[in-house]
């Protein structure tokens, strides 16, 4: 057990020295590929407009959504008048469906808790 420590160990180390001397160079060539995306100059009026774009187009999107959803509610609802045809790998999936759901809230009772697993802070 000490010597997979001692090799993941070597391994993070190797690793963080890699990002050290090419971390820079990716970064560069990174935001070179995707400039057009860039705004220039980052003033407070654009980015107060971009995130007006980006407020008024999620708004936009609620709709498809909404309908999605009930087509969604439906499509359930006639899975469970046609239990008979289930297949068990349906039922597989809305289980672990439902045990991550769990998992995502246990995660956010952590989180909301600060990051303690026996009770809120007073």
């Amino acid at each position: 057990m000490a010597s997979k420590l001692v090799q993941l160990q070597s391994k993070a180390c190797q690793a963080s020295k890699f990002v050290a001397k090419h971390g820079n160079s990716y970064y560069k060539q990174l935001l070179e590929q995707n400039k057009q995306y860039i705004q220039e100059p980052a003033t407070i009026e654009k980015c107060s407009e971009l995130s007006k774009q980006l407020l008024y187009t999620r708004l936009a999107s609620i709709p498809g959504r909404y309908e999605t959803f009930w087509k969604e509610v439906d499509y359930a609802k006639n899975l469970l008048k046609n239990r008979a045809n289930l297949k068990v790998e349906d039922a597989g999936i809305a289980a672990l469906f439902g045990i991550e759901c769990f998992a995502w809230f246990c995660a956010g009772e952590i989180v909301g808790r600060g990051f303690t697993f026996t009770g809120y802070y007073p």
